[in-house]
């Protein structure tokens, strides 16, 4: 094994004792089919999650092994973070092509720490974008005039909207990023698309959804109405106002939706969900439901004195997630929350509250139970939610794939076969389950597929690449 490499000036740090609060990040195994010509990043929660800033490149020791050594930090001081080869199409994967939690590591004495790259996004070649055909880019710099800038603006339009001739309600959502396109999702995809596509196909009318992207360095400021002493933050009226103000008039006017508020709602999740429960409440003439996931209720005291002199002035649904892993405060602010809501008019039908035993601050929480929260917040409360499913991951192996894949899960699978659909949710193939050896998808056409089934009682899904 090669030995690790410290900079010499991180020697010469050492030795004065000064580098006990600095860290080298060495990359000590890349995937193969990593282009020669790329330079690595490392992306993280201290660079405003920017996925290829020139101050965070790495630099390529004589080893051939890539390293930056990050400033000094307060000891004890927690970061997260990822790396890219410039962008989040080109982010870090895991062994079988999976999303992979944000890396971790707290400053404590000066030391190096060797990483393992698995796979990238793309496969190393290029973008294998996973948004489905009816997801459009409807802007890259739709202008802010609120803030004087500009956000790139997705928009989800149903299978039939082409054809039906029918008007649609709309559902807006924080962090476009991580709403359709794992290639630019920083820690995963919500799968808004297959998700809705599939429930499409079911004969369940489905929203048009129009995804904001978050302004990176800007996102803490963006999604609080109120300032954090540590943190900042206090732009999220201004952002709000631009959605009410200017965003929803140009959806209403250029495509098809049902304008009035009781057929408009607002998600988000983390910070998302703090600036979405705002929204709710001072905007009550223009949204009639709020998908609140993982709410950031402790950023600032203020939502509690806002929520009091909030009252309900209009009928209005909120769906409120969190799971038990998030944080010590995260589900009694969930709870307290609820009462707050009922003590200023809201009955308690208007306010459906789960807790996920084991869930954790991540997207794979918050893209288990959209499907939900759409069918509670655009159908007809807790009788439109069907018996749960608990769906379980289905590793995949290779991913992208040529010709052939395989199942790795490590716990034992019993079914009898497994079915392969489009993300449009058509289906394309079905095939004799396995206990072993590969699949073959050579009839299959270059695209995004997800492959589904069914195994003692849990639903096993997993989304395949089949390559070019």
């Amino acid at each position: 094994m090669k030995k690790p490499f410290i900079p010499v000036f991180a020697i010469s740090l050492l030795l004065t004792g000064i580098v006990r609060n600095q860290a080298t990040f060495l990359v000590t195994s890349l995937p193969a089919n990593t282009p020669a010509q790329d330079i690595l990043y490392i992306s993280g929660d201290f660079a405003g999650w920017n996925p290829g800033s020139p101050a965070y490149a790495m630099q390529e020791n004589t080893d051939g092994n890539w390293y930056i050594t990050l400033n000094e930090q307060t000891e004890g001081t927690e970061i997260r973070f990822k790396f890219t080869r410039g962008s989040w199409a080109t982010v870090e994967k895991g062994p079988s092509g999976e999303e992979i939690a944000d890396r971790r590591f707290t400053f404590g004495n000066g030391q190096t720490v060797e990483v393992t790259i698995h796979n990238w996004a793309d496969g190393g070649s290029g973008n294998n974008s996973t948004a489905a055909p009816n997801v459009q880019i409807m802007d890259e710099d739709f202008f802010i005039p609120q803030l004087n800038r500009s956000r790139r603006i997705w928009i989800y339009l149903p299978p039939d909207y082409d054809t039906s001739g029918r008007n649609y309600p709309v559902l807006y959502m924080h962090d476009g990023q991580n709403l359709f396109d794992s290639n630019t999702s920083f820690s995963g995809e919500w799968q808004v698309d297959e998700t809705l596509n599939a429930m499409a196909g079911e004969g369940i009318e489905v929203p048009v959804v129009v995804g904001i992207d978050n302004g990176g360095i800007y996102r803490i400021a963006e999604y609080t109405p109120w300032s954090n002493q540590q943190y900042g933050g206090g732009d999220g009226d201004a952002y709000i106002r631009f959605v009410v103000e200017i965003l929803k008039p140009h959806i209403d006017q250029n495509y098809r939706t049902l304008p009035g508020r009781e057929h408009t709602g607002i998600m988000g999740s983390s910070l998302g969900g703090l600036i979405s429960h705002y929204a709710a409440l001072r905007y009550q003439q223009t949204f009639s439901k709020a998908g609140i996931f993982s709410p950031s209720y402790w950023f600032s005291d203020s939502v509690w004195l806002f929520t009091h002199h909030s009252p309900k002035q209009e009928n209005m649904l909120f769906y409120q997630l969190c799971g038990t892993l998030e944080g010590e405060n995260t589900v009694a602010h969930m709870h307290r929350m609820s009462d707050s809501l009922k003590s200023v008019g809201f009955n308690q039908e208007d306010i459906f509250n789960k807790v996920v035993e084991g869930g954790q601050h991540n997207e794979a929480l918050w893209r288990d139970n959209f499907r939900e929260a759409i069918l509670w917040l655009f159908g007809n409360g807790p009788a439109s939610i069907p018996e749960q499913v608990t769906v379980r991951k289905l590793i995949l192996s290779p991913n992208p794939a040529q010709e052939y894949f395989r199942i790795i899960n490590q716990e034992s699978l019993n079914a009898d076969s497994l079915t392969i659909t489009d993300i449009s949710g058509q289906a394309a193939k079905e095939l004799k389950f396995k206990t072993r050896g590969h699949y073959d998808i050579r009839s299959l056409k270059p695209g995004t597929y997800l492959i589904r089934l069914q195994s003692d009682g849990y639903l096993y899904e997993g989304k395949l690449i089949r390559g070019k």
